[in-house]
C-alpha cells in the first residue's frame, strides 16, 4: 500500500466549513478523481484516510494535513493536481508527498496563528500582549459537554507579537469582506498543542482577562503553519520535510 500525505487549505468563506463537511467533500473528490483507495477490513470497509489536528470551524488555515492509503501506485504531484481540481476553490490541495517516515500526527507539536483584530489600535494590542506575556498564568473558561472547564492558556503560548502593516494573507484575502479603512492590529503567536488544546479564541479570552482587550468585531483567525516546534528558536518547522529528505537520500546510501 502506498501512503500519500497532503497539505490543504481552508481559505476565504470556506473557513466556515466544518471538519465533517470537509470529510464529505474530500471523499467526493476522491471518487471524482478516481483515486484507487485502499480500504479497511471488516463488515463496513472505509477508505483509508487519516486526518490530523483539523482547525476549528470558522478558522482559516494554510496548513491542514491528512494521509491517504492507495491500493495502486500514483505520482504524488499528479494526484495532488487531480484532487485540487475536484475540490471547491478555497479547499486547495497545495502539496503532496509519499509517506516514507512514521508519525505525522506526532510531528504536529505547535501551530502558528495569525489574528486580525479590526477596530483595535496597534499600540493597544501591544499593551495587551505585553500584559499577557508578563502573567505567570492566564486562566480562561470554556464550555464543554461536561460543563464549564477552567484552564491556563498562558503555558501553551511560546511566542506572541504584534506586527505592523498589511497581514500576510493579502494575496488570498482571507478577510476580503472586512472593512479596510479602520484601525487594525495583526497578532502572530505560536501555540503548543497541549491537553486541553489551547485555541486562538482562548488566547483572545486571555487578552480580555489580563488587559481588558475586547475587539469590536470577531477576530479573523488563520493558521499559518503547524509542525515540529524548534525549542531553541521557537519556530514551527515543516512536518513533511522528513518525507522529502527520505526521497532525496535513498535508503542504504552513505
Amino acid at each position: 500500500m502506498q501512503r500519500i500525505r497532503l497539505r490543504y487549505t481552508k481559505r476565504g468563506r470556506l473557513r466556515f466549513t466544518s471538519h465533517r463537511d470537509f470529510q464529505r467533500a474530500f471523499e467526493r473528490a476522491l471518487r471524482r478523481a478516481e483515486v484507487p483507495m485502499a480500504y479497511s477490513a471488516g463488515f463496513t470497509p472505509h477508505p483509508k484516510v487519516s486526518y490530523a489536528n483539523a482547525a476549528p470551524t470558522g478558522v482559516g488555515s494554510e496548513a491542514e494535513y491528512l494521509e491517504i492509503g492507495l491500493a495502486q501506485f500514483r505520482d504524488p504531484e499528479l494526484l495532488r493536481a487531480l484532487l485540487d481540481e475536484s475540490l471547491p476553490a478555497g479547499l486547495d490541495v497545495i502539496e503532496a508527498v509519499e509517506a516514507r517516515t512514521p508519525g505525522l500526527a506526532e510531528r504536529l507539536q505547535a501551530s502558528v496563528w495569525q489574528l486580525r483584530l479590526d477596530g483595535v489600535e496597534v499600540d493597544e494590542a501591544r499593551r495587551a500582549v505585553a500584559a499577557f506575556l508578563a502573567a505567570d498564568t492566564v486562566e480562561v473558561q470554556r464550555s464543554t459537554k461536561n460543563g464549564i472547564r477552567t484552564f491556563d492558556c498562558r503555558a501553551a503560548v511560546t511566542r506572541f507579537e504584534v506586527t505592523e502593516g498589511p497581514d500576510d494573507l493579502d494575496a488570498t484575502r482571507q478577510d476580503a469582506d472586512r472593512p479596510q479603512d479602520r484601525a487594525c492590529a495583526i497578532l502572530r503567536l505560536v501555540v503548543r498543542h497541549l491537553t486541553p488544546a489551547v485555541r486562538p479564541d482562548d488566547v483572545l479570552s486571555g487578552l480580555h482577562a489580563t488587559a481588558d482587550l475586547a475587539p469590536p468585531v470577531p477576530a479573523a483567525v488563520t493558521r499559518l503553519a503547524q509542525g515540529p516546534l524548534d525549542e531553541d528558536t521557537g519556530t514551527v518547522t515543516d512536518p513533511l520535510a522528513p518525507d522529502r529528505d527520505a526521497v532525496a537520500v535513498p535508503a542504504g546510501s552513505a
